[in-house]
């Protein structure tokens, strides 16, 4: 249906502006209770007419729609950004009782701005195309969105009763504060001509919001203090990430990381090959280390943990706990809406930024991606390392993120009531099973050199005690492990 969408979009009839202002291509697709599909896109029966507003108003009008699915490439206008009489898409799409949504790509005009967050305040749950078709719809409407970019930036510029903490300036604070290294390494990496301190380079960081103009000149706002700034816990009490390696023997290690969050990651990474021994894989008969990889799943757990924290929950830190077994990365703060926690346990959630001013400045910095790819590269290296597929949940105010240092620390994990149920053949099943998230009793059986009636037995036993669940049917079954292999109190520490 996204698919679709996508080539009804192609269809729009885009109206003529005598002012030139680019306007989007917008497809919809309607799937009714029954079944039935319907779609639409701007222009198709008349000029200016939305993709939403024609499939339901024009070929729905005398329709119930109660428990229709809708696929639109663009997120759906709001009344706010309509002359009066005319209602917003998301109204309507309120209006006709709809309880689910798919959007393929967020409208940057803010005039649109919290049409995610209206729609599902009132009982719509939405969600959002894959990055894959994300990028086609992007590609199509480059000079819309590039145009919305920029009325937003102007939208920032204007004085808001109510600005965003974080984009207000931070009283008594200047330039000086910024971290020379800091701003000359983004300067660098984001291929940045202009030098610093230079007027041209000081609009720059204005236009991104990283610098405010007072009477005095330039000021740094709060995602600039934090981003570049010497000490920005002076200021923002909830920058920075608190780092605490529990050694085995009992001894902890600490270190509060509260420079600019730009050299965090790498400084994270530095800290623990200086305090934590090699990790060796002995499943192969070459012996290897493991670090590398592992380290890079660290690495973008601990960049998206600073970017997409919600930085209005007081008092939260973000933190990096190490145990013997696990790499506990907590971020205050749910899903990015419209995530959901599902999505973000399938390592296939497409790119929702929180605080895309944090998340502009990491991507050119290349501490960042841009388009989602994040999260599939944490599945891939864990895959590629035979561990366990790192695990999300949320625990009240904390996303937290568990990766493991071993492959047997799925294993270590288990409550000893359910590792005393397994023999051993099950755990080295089980073992394997967490490492690929997923896999039909074909695949488990060769993996594991078993026949098929003992591969469903083990995988059947798996479901029984709550670590896996089942999907599909005949020959299309997959078992799904969904146990986090964690239970706090229990493990080894």
């Amino acid at each position: 249906m996204m698919e679709l969408a996508i080539k009804v979009m192609l269809e729009s009839v885009v109206e003529p502006r005598i002012d030139g202002k680019p306007l989007p291509k917008v497809g919809a697709v309607l799937v009714k209770a029954d079944g039935t599909v319907q779609t639409a896109c701007r222009g198709e029966l008349r000029h200016g007419d939305h993709a939403e507003y024609t499939l339901l108003d024009k070929k729905n009008r005398t329709e119930r729609l109660d428990g229709s699915t809708l696929y639109a490439t663009l997120e759906p206008c709001r009344t706010k950004s309509r002359k009066h009489p005319k209602l917003g898409c998301a109204e309507r799409i309120v209006a006709a009782r709809i309880k689910e949504l798919y959007i393929g790509t967020t409208d940057p005009d803010p005039k649109v701005k919290g049409s995610i967050e209206y729609l599902q305040s009132e009982g719509v749950t939405v969600h959002m195309f894959p990055p894959d078709l994300q990028k086609i719809i992007e590609t199509e409407n480059q000079k819309f969105l590039e145009d919305a970019l920029r009325r937003a930036a102007e939208d920032e510029q204007k004085p808001s009763p109510q600005p965003s903490t974080l984009s207000k300036p931070v009283d008594h604070t200047s330039l000086d504060d910024f971290s020379r290294e800091a701003m000359e390494e983004f300067r660098v990496r984001a291929k940045i001509t202009d030098p610093l301190g230079s007027p041209a380079f000081d609009r720059r960081l204005a236009r991104l919001d990283i610098l405010k103009r007072d009477e005095t000149g330039f000021v740094p706002t709060g995602f600039g203090m934090m981003l570049f700034g010497e000490k920005p816990r002076e200021t923002i009490r909830e920058a920075g990430l608190l780092g605490t390696i529990r050694h085995e023997e009992g001894a902890d290690d600490i270190k509060d990381f509260d420079g600019p969050e730009v050299f965090i990651p790498e400084q994270v990474i530095g800290w623990l090959r200086d305090k934590l021994p090699h990790l060796i894989d002995r499943t192969s008969a070459r012996r290897r280390t493991v670090d590398e990889p592992l380290y890079e799943i660290v690495r973008e757990g601990v960049v998206n943990a600073l970017v997409h924290r919600d930085y209005r929950i007081q008092g939260a830190k973000c933190q990096l706990l190490v145990t013997t077994d696990l790499f506990e990365i907590r971020s205050p703060g749910r899903p990015t809406p419209p995530l959901t926690l599902s999505q973000l346990q399938s390592f296939n959630a497409p790119m929702v930024s929180r605080n895309p001013v944090l998340h502009y400045v990491f991507a050119q910095m290349e501490l960042a991606e841009e388009r989602g790819f994040g999260l599939k590269s944490i599945r891939r290296r864990a895959q590629e390392t035979g561990l366990p597929l790192p695990t999300y949940t949320f625990e009240d105010p904390y996303l937290v993120l568990r990766v493991y240092r071993t492959a047997n620390a799925a294993n270590e994990l288990l409550p000893e009531n359910i590792r005393n149920e397994l023999v051993e053949a099950e755990m080295k099943g089980w073992q394997w099973l967490r490492s690929q998230g997923r896999a039909k009793s074909s695949q488990y059986a060769q993996a594991l050199g078993l026949d098929e009636r003992s591969a469903r037995r083990h995988l059947n036993r798996f479901v029984e005690l709550g670590l896996a669940r089942r999907s599909g049917a005949a020959k299309a079954t997959f078992y799904e492990a969904v146990g986090s292999g964690h239970v706090s109190g229990s493990g080894r520490r």
